[in-house]
């Protein structure tokens, strides 16, 4: 009677308990990568002062990993915006610049523009590390630098000179261009700052921003490196292959890769005389090359009409794209856009990096294209081709959130004084470009036997000799047995006995260790003369 019925009916949860769960395992979630890496096992571990002191700090990781998961909940960083279809027969390669403007803001609108320059074409752009400003190169000495973001021409100048090239410097203040017989660097009015004489004829130019380094190729198949803050010339080389006007850099390790019309691609550093990879990568002259912003996938294109992908973390091609290309580039979100002729053509990457076709644009009929470039954190695809130039809209293409300690395109003149003497004062020696840079801080592995110098190992024996000689003692013996010539013959046998180990080294490396004789045992004694059967084993029984 006392007992209470017990009843089925479910509790009643409490919701706000609910909420604070789900929000502590999105919060969970989020700072999974933020952690760096996985936590390190201390089961094992038996120093307990050790012990304690990962501990610690693998709780502050920890937090801090939360901290910033909370951070990234507050500022709720925008994501980038592809183009989806919305039936599954739709693609979005169909879809046109007339169909994308109607639909954007107003802003957007704006970086969408042509600029008819039919005079002094072709064009070659470049854009600066954050952004907002734009070089313009016209084949025949037109100049011009523009604010992106204010659509305002910061300097417009003629060189009366071919240009081949352009490229920006540590910031918008000084820029380099390749002109007919040597490199040029300007500054923002147009002012001639440098005559770099040493590189002449150039074709090409690149610039490594962590190590300050101006790279050009020439006429003569020569590739140099030029340090820009103290105007020294780190390396000269010649390639061997040819002169090339194909070079790139890879922005994650600073290798520059050069494309030759023997269908090879080579990868050079400043401090070898000799590539450090060569990579058949097509059966005709290699007309482009581009770089991921990871540095694992290189793309090149080739006179065979094809455009291949490789994969440099096994230098395998996986994927092939067939058709021709004058062009390519890679976007910050590892979309790809090649050019030929009046058709630009953007590819996606789907996943498990297959390539998709994404989107398509054609310029007026008789326009060639040059250089297609992708403005970093914006959408938008700049078009340099032989009248004048051409901007438009790729959904997805840039990185929506950018840091201002890496790149700002709203910094004013005291962050950007600031931001250059950070630089000079973190700028990496040319020792410090390899094909994997992981390497600087590791330890390297202790050899077995490390291999003395040619020159260690005379040295040695000289000391050796010595030390035998002034420890040779001779006995004062009797009358006829102390002759000077035994005296002579005893010392020449101290020299040649302290000698004896270097020599025997000597033969080793250049014939090997000695072989054992491998005694022969005939085993069957029927067959043999008399003479012969004594050595045969003789089996026990």
């Amino acid at each position: 009677m006392g007992e209470k019925e017990e009843s089925n009916e479910p509790q009643a949860l409490n919701p706000a308990s609910n909420q604070e769960e789900g929000i502590l395992d999105k919060l969970e979630k989020k700072a999974k990568k933020y952690l760096r890496g996985n936590k390190t096992n201390l089961k094992n571990l038996r120093d307990k002062k050790l012990k304690g002191q990962l501990e610690v700090r693998e709780k502050i990781y920890g937090n801090a990993a939360k901290v910033a998961a909370r951070a990234e909940e507050w500022l709720k960083p925008s994501e980038e915006g592809l183009l989806e279809p919305e039936n599954p027969l739709e693609r979005t390669y169909r879809i046109h610049q007339s169909s994308i403007l109607p639909e954007v803001d107003v802003l957007s609108v704006s970086k969408a523009f042509d600029m008819k320059l039919p005079d002094l074409g072709p064009y070659t752009i470049r854009y600066l590390s954050n952004g907002r400003y734009m070089l313009l190169g016209g084949q025949k000495g037109h100049l011009a630098m523009l604010d992106v973001l204010k659509m305002d021409c910061v300097k417009e100048f003629q060189v009366r000179e071919r240009v081949r090239d352009v490229v920006f410097l540590q910031n918008d203040q000084l820029f380099a261009v390749a002109q007919k017989k040597f490199t040029y660097i300007y500054n923002r009015h147009g002012t001639e700052i440098h005559c770099l004489k040493e590189n002449r004829h150039p074709l090409k130019l690149e610039y490594l921003e962590k190590h300050f380094l101006l790279v050009g190729t020439n006429n003569f198949s020569q590739l140099h490196y030029q340090d820009i803050s103290t105007g020294q010339v780190v390396a000269n080389y010649r390639t061997g292959l040819g002169p090339t006007s194909v070079m790139c850099s890879n922005p994650y390790n600073s290798i520059i890769s050069l494309g030759h019309s023997g269908g090879k691609l080579t990868m050079w550093k400043p401090t070898s005389g000799k590539p450090l990879i060569t990579m058949l990568c097509h059966q005709g002259p290699i007309t482009a090359v581009a770089y991921h912003p990871s540095g694992n996938l290189v793309a090149t294109a080739g006179m065979d009409k094809k455009v291949k992908i490789w994969d440099l973390r096994k230098f395998e091609a996986i994927h092939s794209i067939p058709g021709h290309a004058q062009t390519l580039d890679f976007s910050q979100k590892g979309l790809l856009a090649l050019a030929n002729g009046s058709r630009v053509q953007v590819w996606r990457n789907k996943g498990s990096q297959d390539f998709g076709l994404y989107m398509t644009h054609g310029i007026p009929k008789g326009y060639q294209i040059g250089t297609v470039k992708f403005r970093p954190y914006e959408d938008v695809l700049g078009l340099g081709h032989s009248m004048g130039f051409s901007s438009i809209l790729i959904p997805g293409s840039g990185e929506p959130n950018f840091d201002s300690w890496v790149a700002n395109p709203y910094e004013t003149n005291k962050q950007r004084s600031k931001k250059e003497v950070r630089a000079l004062l973190d700028k990496l020696p040319p020792e410090s470009i390899m094909l994997d840079p992981g390497s600087i801080g590791m330890v390297r592995e202790r050899q077995r036997k490390e291999k003395l110098a040619k020159k260690e190992i005379e040295q040695q024996m000289v000391d050796a000799v010595v030390e035998a000689k002034s420890n040779v003692e001779i006995k004062n013996k009797t009358k006829g047995r102390n002759k000077p010539s035994k005296r002579a013959k005893r010392k020449q046998e101290e020299v040649f006995n302290a000698k004896k180990p270097f020599l025997e080294k000597q033969r080793e490396t250049k014939e090997g260790p000695p072989q054992k004789k491998k005694r022969v045992l005939l085993e069957v004694a029927e067959d043999l003369p008399k003479s012969l059967q004594r050595f045969v084993k003789k089996k026990t029984m």
